[in-house]
């Protein structure tokens, strides 16, 4: 069977030397995985770290109706974990062949076989094999008869600490500060700029329209302070919408971004990543335009405001 998927910055070959490896979904890359991949490398002593992740979510396998809405792509996924200070990236391919695998298949497998793990850093919740049946303690015991090492962190957080459930329900409910606390950053949408009815431009305010993909973390239907940031990396004050358009009685979800002060940009068909710093306001259906434009202006300049332009 295939055991790595394929993806920009991800390795799929068997290794020959020693590693350091981390596990984990990392959904997210938030500041709970970013302090185990710190720890990680702390004790490799040198050695590459190697954080291990899946794709698709085990979830999505074995539970589809639970899956999580998921926090990042996997390209942007490998992106962070790279930025969080692992050296390389291994995605596994999860099949329900996989899914049936013990914990001790799988440390045989992926660990011994595939890596030559010399140093196993999880958090303590760490849970892996056939119906999540191995845990640290188990880990810690293979590790002896394998020959690597295992430590086990406490997650990050303080009383709730940090993870990719809490990232979600806190998007969810529009708390876009608060989970970027437990990100480290704030929470983004990507997503490839294509042409939506051009309204904005007729109002003065065009917008880069990015359709919903409701596999991911949306937070509610409003209007947004944030960020749009270009494939090269260039980063812009947005006012940003999410949702239908109601007072043109759109229908399609999108994430509609107007970056101040700009009315040059010539997006479609790139790439982009919208940060949400900030709810400024709900959706609201307006009775002409005249009212809108007016609401508009608001939200440009409260979008100032927040960003702290």
């Amino acid at each position: 069977m295939t055991i790595w998927r394929d993806s920009p910055g991800a390795s799929t070959a068997p290794r020959t030397e020693p590693a350091a490896v981390t596990v984990g979904n990392f959904d997210g890359v938030h500041r709970g995985h970013q302090h185990v991949i710190a720890r990680t490398r702390e004790l490799a002593d040198g050695l590459p770290v190697i954080a291990i992740t899946f794709e698709p979510h085990p979830l999505a396998v074995v539970a589809p109706d639970h899956a999580p809405k998921r926090l990042t792509t996997m390209q942007r996924r490998v992106e962070l974990l790279i930025a969080a200070g692992v050296d390389e990236v291994r995605i596994l391919d999860f099949t329900r062949e996989m899914a049936a695998w013990t914990p001790q298949e799988f440390v045989d497998r992926v660990l011994v076989d595939q890596l030559q793990t010399s140093l196993v850093a999880v958090g303590d919740n760490f849970r892996f094999g056939h119906k999540a049946s191995g845990d640290t303690t188990f880990l810690r015991e293979a590790g002896a008869r394998a020959g690597f090492a295992v430590d086990g962190l406490h997650l990050d957080g303080g009383a709730e600490p940090f993870s990719s459930t809490l990232v979600r329900g806190l998007v969810a409910e529009g708390r876009l500060r608060e989970a970027a606390e437990v990100l480290g950053r704030p929470h983004e949408i990507t997503g490839v700029v294509r042409k939506g009815d051009q309204r904005g431009r007729e109002l003065g305010f065009p917008t880069a329209n990015v359709p919903v993909d409701e596999a991911f973390a949306v937070p509610p239907d409003g209007v947004y302070a944030g960020w749009l940031v270009r494939a090269g990396g260039e980063r812009l004050p947005a006012a940003i919408s999410v949702g239908t358009n109601p007072t043109f009685d759109g229908v399609e979800r999108r994430v509609e971004s107007y970056v101040l002060d700009r009315t040059d940009l010539d997006l479609y068909g790139e790439e982009i990543r919208v940060e949400l710093v900030e709810r400024l306001r709900g959706m609201v259906k307006y009775e002409g335009i005249d009212p809108l434009i007016v609401q508009m202006n608001d939200d440009v300049a409260r979008t100032r405001t927040e960003l702290g332009l």
